[in-house]
Parts: structure tokens; C-alpha cells; sequence
């Protein structure tokens, strides 16, 4: 069935916000093959799985301390040397496959008199296409993208782009709340056209929005009406039977030639090993008297002839059938610890992180037996100078948003999330997770438009901002 999905995708999404479309290729190009809208949503859908947690995910977690490139263009990426073409499969990724297939469902749909879920449903579809972007590059087209009308999309501030997409998803869960048009069965793989779970992803996706334009008091507010259940996350679903419906992790490391070209960082595996043979830096473990990590690193990691790895045995983070995150549970509650925290006091900050630590106790995300993993309700006096989340003297309040960070930076290990958290915490040293440069002295602050934009949209903005440039939110 995924095979299907993939074959979809790869007929739909033909057309970039950029390209040079010859008029007679079709004569309706927002039908460009008179599909159902059932059909392209799906290819919508499959594209959202590549951007979100394929090779665009892998060089997030490359510049963001996650991982580390040893061979090839991985190794180039680790040393912060990036070329502008090896962008352009990425961009295409956002606009093209996930962007361009969602407007032209909306499209489609309409025409068939559709409304509602399924309209609603490609909005978020665009939502975090365009969100991913603009976290990612910075100033992006938003109200021309994916339009073959325009064959140079104008871009957009970042800041401006953040505040229509509030809009845009205020729009997607009015649709949503309407109860009719859901799309037929199966054509959409996320939830089957469940209206309910698609608003909490919904709100969680204006908390995300929210906590990187740092409006930590409206983050909290979306959040709190956000994903509810660990059975509510956004999940790409994989079915782990024939390669192509695999997860896209376990391709690159257990299936293409490409993993021996990339493991996970000395920092990440120091973060959660417990054992200190094997841990690169045993200084660096954050288990204590109330946390043990073991359990976490045996689901995520393996340590093999090439280095740390993901796992990939049954029902590990990184198995051939392991359904893979978008936007979980797991981040809405943390959104809710480090928002609450932020906007409010010492104690319900605590609180908060404790309800995300009794979910974890009770094996969390990672459905592991209760009995292998540790992580007891923490006290204010484990805040307070001297206690066991705060060796270094730092204030309480200081030493709770520290915690809250770093359980952020484990928890969505592998996620383009990890690189927004870094970037927009770079300038609290205080309580920043303390990812350094692999080379130099400066941290990568995003990612470089593609060539194929410098080539063809004369509105890409020149001159070209660099790897190290921060984006409008981040400065």
C-alpha cells in the first residue's frame, strides 16, 4: 500500500513553486492528472513523511549535535561545508512534494464540492510544509508558493510568515470542527480523517509556531488544547514490509551503503549512556537518584563495528516498521513545562515537568515495561543549590528551565525540532543545552536556499544570507 502512496507522490508532485512549466504539458495545472483529491492527498501526506523525517531531519540533527558525519557528504555537513545544490531536493521536499500536492487536494477537492475535514486537513498539510520552511530558511514565499501562476513567488519576512500561519491553521481547525467531508477511507494514512485528533495537532502545531517566535504565553495557550494521548501524535505510519514503506531512518543506516557515512554524536550518546566503558564523556550522564536513562538509550542506540547507531531491532526507535514522529504527545507536554514555566512560577513549572516525568515512569513514548525505566517526581530542593539537578549553584528557576531544555533535546532526538530548540535558546548559556560547534567557533543558525531558487526566482533575497546568519526570530 505505502509502495502506492510513494508512486503517487512521485507522479503528482511535479511542479515547483520556482519551475519553468511549458503552458502545453497541461492544460489544468492545478489538475495535472485529473486525479481524485483523495489521491493527491495522500502524495501530499507521503511528501510530509520525507520532509519531516527523512534527509531534511538528518541535517538538522547533523548541525544540531545529534548526529556526526564520517564519510562523504555527511562528513562535509558535520565540517558546516554546504553547497546551495545540496539544498534543492530538500526545497523541493517542502514546496513541491508536501505544498504543491496539498493545495492542488484543496483544489481538487473544492471542485468535487467538498468541504470541511478534508479542506481543513490539507491546510495543516501546507501549515507545516511552509512552517518546516520558515523555521528552517528563514524569509520563504508563503502567499505565492506552490502558485504556477507566479514564476517568481515573492518571499515573505519570517516573522511575517509565522503570524499567517496562525491564521492559516486558525482556519484549518474551523474546517476541521465542521464534521462533514471527511476524506474516504484509507486515502489519508495519518488518521484516517479523524477530526478530533487532526485539531489537537492543530493546536500542538500553534504551540510549536508559537515557542519559536518565543510568545511562550500563547504557545501555552494553544498547547494546553493540543495533541492529548500518546494515540493522538502525528506519526508517519510505516509498515516495515517491502523498503519502500520502511522507515526512512532504518533505510539510510540498515538498508542503503549510506549508513556507515554517519553515527550518532560523542555529546548525545554521553547525555543518556549509563554504562561509563562506553560512555564517551561518563561526566555528562543526567541519570541521578530519581532518573535512570537506561532504558531510553537501549530503545534509541546500538553500539556496532561502525560506532553508535540507531537501533533497529523490533520495536526499537529506529526498526524497519517503527512509526516515526511529526508531532507528538511527548513535545505538546514539554511545550506545556517549558511554557508554563516561562509565563508563571517555579512551582507549577515543576508540576508541569512532573506530569511529563510520570508519563515517562510509566514507559512514555517508547512503550518500554514500566520496569526498565526510572524517572521519579522530582522537588523544589533538587532545584535548589547543591541538589541533584543543580550541582553548579544556578537559581532554582534557572536550573528547572535547564532540565526542561535538556529533556527537550533527548526526547526529540532525530527531529528538525532539536534545531529550533537550539536556536532559539543560543543566547541563554545559562540553561542552553550545551551543543558546541563542531568546527570554528559559531553554531549553525539554518539551512541555505537552494540553487535551484538563486537560479530561477529572481526574488530569492540577495545577497544570499549564510549557514551562520540567524533568521528574524533567532536574532
Amino acid at each position: 500500500m505505502f509502495k502506492k502512496y510513494i508512486y503517487i507522490l512521485s507522479t503528482l508532485a511535479i511542479f515547483s513553486c520556482d519551475d519553468i512549466v511549458k503552458p502545453e504539458l497541461n492544460v489544468n495545472p492545478n489538475n495535472p492528472t485529473s486525479a481524485p483529491y483523495e489521491n493527491i492527498l495522500t502524495g501530499s501526506e507521503v511528501g510530509n513523511i520525507v520532509l519531516q523525517t527523512g534527509e531534511t531531519a538528518r541535517r538538522a540533527g547533523i548541525l544540531n549535535g545529534y548526529y556526526t558525519g564520517i564519510d562523504r557528504q555527511y562528513e562535509g555537513v558535520t565540517n558546516y561545508q554546504v553547497t546551495a545544490d545540496a539544498f534543492d531536493a530538500l526545497w523541493d521536499d517542502a514546496f513541491v512534494n508536501t505544498l504543491r500536492n496539498a493545495k492542488v487536494a484543496r483544489t481538487q477537492a473544492e471542485e468535487e464540492g467538498v468541504q470541511g475535514v478534508a479542506i481543513g486537513i490539507t491546510q495543516l498539510l501546507e501549515a507545516m510544509a511552509l512552517g518546516t520552511s520558515a523555521s528552517l530558511y528563514g524569509d520563504i514565499p508563503f502567499d505565492e508558493a506552490g502558485e504556477l501562476q507566479f514564476e517568481n513567488p515573492v518571499y515573505e519576512d519570517q516573522t511575517i510568515v509565522y503570524d499567517k500561519l496562525q491564521t492559516l491553521l486558525d482556519e484549518a481547525i474551523n474546517n476541521l470542527s465542521a464534521g462533514t467531508g471527511v476524506p474516504p477511507s484509507g486515502s489519508e494514512i495519518y488518521f484516517n480523517g479523524n477530526a478530533t485528533k487532526w485539531i489537537e495537532v492543530a493546536y500542538s502545531l500553534k504551540a510549536r509556531y508559537y515557542m519559536h517566535t518565543k510568545e511562550y504565553a500563547n504557545a501555552l495557550a494553544a498547547a494546553q488544547l493540543g495533541i492529548s494521548s500518546l494515540e493522538s501524535s502525528l506519526m508517519a505510519p510505516h509498515a516495515g514490509s517491502a523498503i519502500d514503506n520502511s522507515n526512512l531512518t532504518w533505510q539510510l543506516f540498515f538498508n542503503e551503503s549510506r549508513g556507515a557515512d554517519l553515527v550518532v554524536s560523542d555529546f548525545m550518546i554521553s547525555l543518556v549512556n549509563p554504562d561509563d566503558t562506553e560512555n564517551p564523556n561518563p561526566m555528562m550522564y543526567r541519570g541521578n537518584a530519581k532518573t535512570d536513562e537506561t532504558g531510553r538509550y537501549n530503545y534509541y542506540f546500538q553500539n556496532n563495528d561502525i560506532g553508535f547507531q540507531p537501533n533497529d531491532e523490533s520495536g526499537s526507535w529506529a526498526a524497519r516498521d517503527a512509526d516515526a514522529p511529526i508531532i507528538t504527545y511527548e513535545e505538546n507536554l514539554l511545550t506545556i513545562a517549558e511554557a508554563t514555566l516561562r509565563t508563571g512560577t517555579f512551582d507549577q513549572g515543576l508540576t508541569a515537568l512532573n506530569e511529563y516525568r510520570a508519563f515517562m515512569n510509566g514507559g512514555g513514548y517508547m512503550n518500554l515495561d514500566p520496569a526498565d525505566v526510572t524517572y521519579e517526581a522530582y522537588v523544589e530542593a533538587d532545584f535548589q543549590s547543591g541538589g541533584i539537578e543543580n550541582p553548579d549553584g544556578i537559581s532554582q528557576d534557572d536550573a528547572l528551565l535547564r532540565e526542561i531544555l535538556e529533556e527537550r533535546y533527548i526526547t526529540l532526538f532525530g527531529q528538525i525540532e532539536g534545531f529550533n530548540d537550539m536556536r532559539r535558546t543560543i543566547n541563554e548559556s545559562i540553561v542552553r543545552v550545551p551543543v558546541q560547534p563542531n568546527t570554528g567557533n559559531e553554531l549553525p543558525q539554518r539551512f541555505i536556499y537552494p540553487q535551484s531558487e538563486i537560479d530561477r526566482n529572481s526574488s530569492t533575497p540577495d545577497p544570499i544570507p549564510g549557514l551562520f546568519d540567524p533568521t528574524p526570530v533567532n536574532q
